[in-house]
Order: C-alpha cells, then sequence, then structure tokens
C-alpha cells in the first residue's frame, strides 16, 4: 500500500467533507435549501453536477471494463448516452425548471406529478415515491460496489471495509450539507474526473507507442477480429437488435430523477442554456477518454504481460502502473469522485422522497422545517444502510445494476416527464398508467422466468436478447396515450394549471 497514494485519498476526502461543512452553514435552514438549495444553482455547477452524478463508477470502471472484454462495439452505449442526454438539456430542462416553479414550487419529481395533475388522491405522489426508492436503492448500491472494488483492488483492503469507506464519507457530506453539498462536491468531482479521464489514455498511449502500436497489439490480443471497428464485418439481426439495445439507453435519461432535478436547481431558464453546452462538452471528453482507456487498456495489459481478473478495474490498474503515487492517488480520487457523485445524488433524492411524499404528507402534515430536514437525514442513513447491506455480494456487476435501475426509471417516468410537459391533455388516469405500466414491464422483462432460443443457443433471457428499457418505454408511451384516448381532456384545475405553466413559460422566453 502506498503512503502517497493515501495521502491523496485522505486530502480528498478532507476536501468533500469540507464542503459539506460549508454548505451546511448555508443552505439547510428549511427543506427547499436541504433539498433544492433554493432553486439559485449556478449553470457551471448545475451541469458538471449532473454529469458526474449521471456517469458514477460506470464511467471509469463499467464503460472502459465492456470495452475492454468487447471492443469498439460496446461505445453504442456512450453513444446513445451522449444523444440522450442532449435531448434531455433540450425537452426536459427548460420546461421542468419552469414548470416545477410555477407548480407551487414543486420540490421533488413526486411533488411535481401530484401538482401538475391535480392529484388529490396522492396516488401519483405514492406509486412515483415507491418507485424511487426502490430503484434508487439498487442504484445506490451499484455505486458502493464500485468503492468497495476499488479499495480491494487498489490497496488490497477487504471488499466489504471498502464499502463502509466509501459510503461513510457520502453519507458524512450528504447527511449534513444537503443539495448545496451534493451539487458542490459533484462540481468539483466532475472536474477530477475529466482531468483523468484525459490523462491516463494520452499517458498510456505515449508510452505504448502511438496509435498504430496500440491498434496492432489489439489485434493480436483481442478475442474478435472487430475489436476496433463499431460495426462488425457481417452486420446480422442480432447484430443491429444489440446496436438499437446500447443506444436506447439514451431513453432513460427522461425519467431519471437525479439529474433532472439538477435542471429545477438552476437560476433561471436562460442558465439552463449555458448548463447544456458546459454539460455535453464535459461528457464528450470524458466519454471519449473512457473508450480510449478500454482499448489502450488491452494493449497495456498486453504488453507489459499484466494479469486483470476483474476488466471493471483497468483503470485502476493504469492509474498505479503508469503514474507516481501521488498522481495515482489523485486518479483514485477520480473513481471515488464518480462513484460519490452519483451515490449522494440518488441518496438525497431518495431522502426527499421520504421526506415530502411520506412522511410530512401521510405522517406529520404539521411538521416544522427543522423537523423535515431532521427526517431528511435520517431517511439518508436508513437508504445507506440498506444498499450497503445489498452491496455485500461481492460479485456484483456494477453494469448490470445500473442497467437495471436505469431501465426502471427510463421507463417510469420518461415519457410521464415528457408527456407532462408538452401534452396539454394528459389525465391524472393516464400518468399513472404509465408510469405503473413502465416499471412492470421492466420487471417482467428482468425477472420473469421465460428464456428463448436467441443466436441459435437456447436459454437466453428477455432482457439478454433485448434491453429492458425499450419495451417499457413503448408500454409505458401507448399506455398513457390509450388511457389519454378513453378519459379525455382533462378539465377544470389541471388544465388551468397546463395553460399557467406554458404562459409563464413563453414569459420567460
Amino acid at each position: 500500500m502506498q503512503i502517497e497514494a493515501i495521502v491523496s485519498l485522505a486530502g480528498y476526502f478532507i476536501l468533500m467533507l469540507g464542503i459539506g461543512l460549508y454548505a451546511y452553514k448555508k443552505s439547510t435552514d428549511d427543506v427547499s435549501g436541504y433539498m433544492l438549495g433554493g432553486r439559485k444553482l449556478h449553470p457551471a455547477v448545475g451541469a458538471l453536477s449532473a454529469g458526474a452524478s449521471d456517469m458514477s463508477g460506470w464511467m471509469l470502471m463499467g464503460l472502459p471494463g465492456a470495452i475492454y472484454l468487447s471492443g469498439l462495439s460496446s461505445a453504442w452505449i456512450a453513444i446513445g448516452l451522449v444523444i440522450g442526454a442532449y435531448l434531455n438539456y433540450l425537452l426536459v430542462a427548460p420546461r421542468l425548471r419552469v414548470f416545477t416553479e410555477v407548480a407551487d414550487d414543486a420540490i421533488t419529481i413526486p411533488d411535481y406529478f401530484e401538482k401538475r395533475f391535480n392529484d388529490d388522491t396522492r396516488i401519483l405522489r405514492v406509486l412515483s415515491s415507491v418507485v424511487i426508492v426502490i430503484f434508487f436503492t439498487l442504484y445506490t448500491s451499484s455505486g458502493v460496489v464500485a468503492g468497495g472494488k476499488l479499495f480491494e483492488a487498489s490497496f488490497g483492503l477487504d471488499y466489504r471495509l471498502g464499502l463502509f469507506l466509501t459510503a461513510g464519507v457520502v453519507i458524512a457530506y450528504t447527511l449534513f450539507g444537503g443539495f448545496l453539498a451534493v451539487s458542490l462536491t459533484d462540481f468539483v468531482q466532475g472536474v477530477i474526473m475529466f482531468i483523468a479521464l484525459i490523462m491516463v489514455p494520452i499517458v498510456a498511449l505515449t508510452q505504448l507507442g502511438g496509435w498504430n502500436e496500440i491498434a496492432e497489439t489489439t489485434r493480436t490480443a483481442a478475442a474478435t477480429t472487430d475489436y476496433l471497428s463499431l460495426l462488425p464485418e457481417t452486420l446480422t439481426a442480432v447484430g443491429v437488435i444489440g446496436i438499437i439495445s446500447a443506444m436506447s439507453w439514451g431513453l432513460g435519461y427522461f425519467g431519471q430523477p437525479h439529474i433532472i432535478v439538477r435542471f429545477m436547481a438552476i437560476r433561471t431558464l436562460k442558465d439552463v442554456a449555458v448548463a447544456r453546452w458546459i454539460g455535453m462538452f464535459w461528457m464528450i471528453v470524458t466519454v471519449i477518454g473512457a473508450v480510449l482507456t478500454g482499448i489502450v487498456g488491452l494493449a497495456f495489459v498486453t504488453v507489459n504481460d499484466l494479469t486483470l481478473e476483474d476488466s471493471e478495474t483497468i483503470f485502476i490498474l493504469m492509474s498505479q502502473v503508469l503514474f507516481h503515487p501521488f498522481v495515482g492517488g489523485f486518479l483514485l480520487a477520480a473513481i471515488l469522485a464518480a462513484i460519490m457523485s452519483t451515490i449522494s445524488s440518488q441518496l438525497l433524492v431518495s431522502s426527499s422522497s421520504l421526506t415530502e411524499d411520506f412522511y410530512k404528507t401521510f405522517v406529520r402534515r404539521s411538521a416544522s422545517q427543522k423537523e423535515l430536514v431532521f427526517i431528511g437525514r435520517m431517511s439518508v442513513l436508513v437508504v445507506s444502510l440498506v444498499a450497503i447491506a445489498l452491496a455485500f455480494d461481492r460479485s456484483s456487476n456494477i453494469l448490470e445494476l445500473v442497467s437495471n435501475a436505469w431501465a426502471g426509471f427510463g421507463a417510469a417516468f420518461g415519457p410521464l416527464i415528457l408527456f407532462s410537459l408538452y401534452r396539454k391533455s394528459m389525465s391524472r388516469a393516464s400518468a399513472i398508467a404509465g408510469m405503473v405500466t413502465g416499471a412492470a414491464v421492466v420487471l417482467f422483462w428482468l425477472y420473469a422466468p421465460i428464456t428463448v432460443t436467441w443466436n441459435g443457443e437456447p436459454g437466453a433471457s428477455l432482457s439478454g436478447v433485448i434491453y429492458e428499457i425499450i419495451p417499457g418505454f413503448i408500454a409505458s408511451t401507448l399506455a398513457i396515450l390509450i388511457v389519454d384516448a378513453i378519459t379525455g381532456a382533462p378539465k377544470g384545475k389541471v388544465r388551468d394549471q397546463y395553460e399557467t405553466m406554458e404562459s409563464e413559460m413563453e414569459t420567460r422566453g
């Protein structure tokens, strides 16, 4: 264990806790401040916060690991995500920023749904809160798994000790600093990730003699001749469906609460456009860096005759071998940054849902702001402990855990968010139908005891054939349109609410 790397990581931990302390003093007196930062987020902070909380350990471990194993064909996920992120900024961000403020300052996504559709029954709020808590607990678990693998691979520590170290620091600054702490730490973490994903592939490229040398090495080392090709030499129907499944990850953006809540917090509508360009530049550069890390990683391992037991640790291996321990510690901090930024965002959204959508709504409607902030902090702790318990299984795959939760949110909330922002005739009944149908189809696709023969091999699961977000998103969309056609356009407060939102959107330009 290198003392220099430990010092770098310790400095990173201290910085994160210091930001949490600053945020604790600035914005946690009331629920709006604790959960949404008072809607005063700088566009650069909002953009990098959205990006860092989006990418998580998947960016530095999951994606490079997939590229390392399968080659450039795994980059279709990244391409789909870049397209989806841009459309999310373009279609969702501006309207959601205005609509949630006009809707009686809705703080959470369930709160927005209830106010947007004037749902006196609270069914929308409860259902969406259940979806958030269930899928975010699973999602948070994936981040804790990544932290455990990081400490195990880097320092030889026990995997479970790594879980507690990772979660402990995140819990501390999220618990006390709330949304402002999460956003500011995400900004710093986004900068660290950006630098790291430029440094590692460039230094490795230089050491290995350039791209031509790397390409030649990967051709001999890879298990397939198509390793450096986005498309296989022979594109079959199975291959086309695989590409569609990979790119469909982009559909998930419209329904990710931990990402779109950043849009709700940006200062002004004009700042949303600024955030879009900052966020997309950051994302494109980091995605390219992650893809190159996987490709260069295979050549690096081959040339240096190294052993890599887990492909998802290729970034860790390269950071340890290529750099001085102090720099290596900084690069390890980049992985922690990716992991922690997502965990903290997910914890806060889960906490806000448990506090606003359960406790305040059903337990104590008259609860004071101080009491609600306290409940929010306790919710962070509870969700964290459940996520740690789920992460105790060392064999958990980061990309698989993330893909399941991503599909769940994308199908349950994606069509609902889009239609709620653009469809005047949408009713409460169709909103409920779309959410329930999307989540149910994803869960069915994942866990139904149904197997099919696929690509000549029997026993393939439904999710092994096509990514579950596709049938889930389609089913949710159809459910909304069909129920709307049956129930007819809403009248009264629901119609008036939408018209007020539209009018305010036009006024702000």
